[in-house]
């Protein structure tokens, strides 16, 4: 990948890390094998040096109709021809929030933002003023929230974040009803913020049983659906599981590659940071380009491909199709118990263990490598409807093939020799 390497000497000397998001970065990929994609359509992506792969994990989720999709394409077109951005609000903003409440019926307001960051912090900061307590209660077993420092404080990425600020935050169990009632008996807390549902399904009556735990202790319930809105069901992981949250964050699958995001719940809470209400105003969420017309528009494409396409059932589908097959040929190489699938159909990981069964990086590294080499790239197997059924085939062949070179490495007891270089490394970490 001669041109790729050229790339990231470029990307690097001008970008501190050589990528806009740290989950994108070089280190996240065998040292041979980081190609720089130069385009991509529907489930492919082709990189600077010409070579194609079959891609998942598109946009960190959030390109879940496929590259270039046609309906969304048309539609930011027409808008854009229009203009992008005014000194007063579009039409199309109360168009796009309509349609949003419309599929997203547990809501009862909305605000759109340009990142999933800003949608979590706001409701942190809504929920610190409804309920004038400072404290706010994040899942501990749940990856990423939000950029902004009551988050990326409680990480091994503190550098620069105050203590003071770390110390608003703590932290509860996901599944655990008991735990979290401790929590919630013993400090003054504002809000839970938590995925609904990530690998594992939640325990029956578990969310509901938050709901409670909230009502009955006044906080907030705060679900974070970056993921799970759309992939779970059109309307989420709360449409699908019958929960109504008090306030929940939006993104990713939301403009399927356009950046827009949400800030979704309950009027009583969002007309904090209204100009209908009477209360102390909440600064809430002011961006310059958080309603660009275009991105509202790819928005309301994206809401129309999933209820009439039944996007959410395809996604669900191509990703059994994957699982099953994967976790075959793994089983056929002797290597089931080492590389595994895991989660939701329509949000499948995989899981690299070592000779002890233990999580590993360079063995991590290996099967990366033997992806790519093989013509799939992707951090995850997480589908997009872009995908055919041939794609999922063609996958299952090369894992295949990756399972052969994975049983030599365990048989020698070490991986180093099929891994390129250095291991791929956590993003969370205190040092490069």
């Amino acid at each position: 990948m001669p041109r790729s390497d050229q790339a990231n000497e470029r990307l690097h000397r001008a970008i501190p890390g050589g990528a806009h998001t740290y989950a994108k970065g070089q280190d996240q990929y065998p040292d041979d094998c980081s190609p720089v994609i130069a385009r991509g359509l529907a489930g492919h992506v082709w990189d600077v040096d010409g070579n194609e792969y079959i891609e998942y994990g598109s946009g960190l989720r959030a390109v879940s109709l496929g590259h270039a999709h046609p309906r969304v394409l048309e539609a930011v077109r027409t808008e854009i021809e229009k203009g992008g951005n005014f000194v007063r609000p579009s039409i199309i903003e109360a168009e796009a929030a309509e349609r949003f409440l419309a599929a997203v019926p547990t809501a009862e307001m909305v605000k759109f933002a340009k990142n999933g960051s800003d949608a979590t912090t706001a409701a942190v900061r809504l929920a610190r003023a409804a309920t004038g307590r400072a404290l706010v209660a994040i899942c501990r077993d749940h990856a990423f929230f939000s950029t902004d420092d009551w988050f990326i404080g409680t990480t091994p990425m503190s550098a620069g974040i105050p203590g003071d600020t770390t110390e608003l935050t703590v932290s509860f169990p996901y599944g655990d009803l008991a735990a979290t009632e401790e929590l919630l008996r013993t400090h003054e807390v504002a809000c839970l913020v938590l995925e609904p549902a990530t690998q594992t399904e939640p325990p029956p009556g578990y969310l509901a049983g938050l709901r409670d735990l909230c009502d009955r202790y006044g906080c907030l319930l705060v679900f974070d659906e970056m993921i799970t809105g759309f992939r779970w069901s059109d309307a989420g992981a709360q449409g699908l599981y019958g929960v109504s949250p008090d306030l929940s964050a939006f993104g990713k699958a939301l403009g399927n590659g356009f950046a827009v995001s949400a800030l979704a719940g309950k009027r009583e809470y969002m007309e904090l940071g209204g100009l209908r209400d009477h209360r102390e105003r909440v600064f809430l969420l002011s961006t310059t380009h958080g309603a660009e017309t275009h991105s509202l528009a790819a928005a309301i494409a994206v809401f129309d491909t999933y209820a009439e396409e039944g996007i959410t059932a395809r996604l669900h589908a191509l990703g059994d199709r994957l699982a099953a097959g994967v976790r075959d040929v793994a089983a056929s190489a002797g290597v089931g118990d080492h590389v595994l699938v895991r989660g939701r159909a329509s949000n499948l990981v995989f899981a690299t263990l070592d000779e002890k069964g233990e999580p590993s990086q360079p063995y991590r590294t290996l099967f990366l490598r033997e992806l790519i080499t093989g013509g799939v790239i992707g951090p995850s197997f997480v589908v997009s409807a872009g995908l055919t059924e041939a794609d999922i085939d063609k996958t299952i062949d090369v894992v295949s093939r990756a399972c052969t070179t994975y049983r030599k490495a365990l048989e020698f007891q070490d991986p180093t020799p099929w891994t390129g270089g250095r291991p791929v490394k956590p993003v969370f970490r205190r040092f490069a």
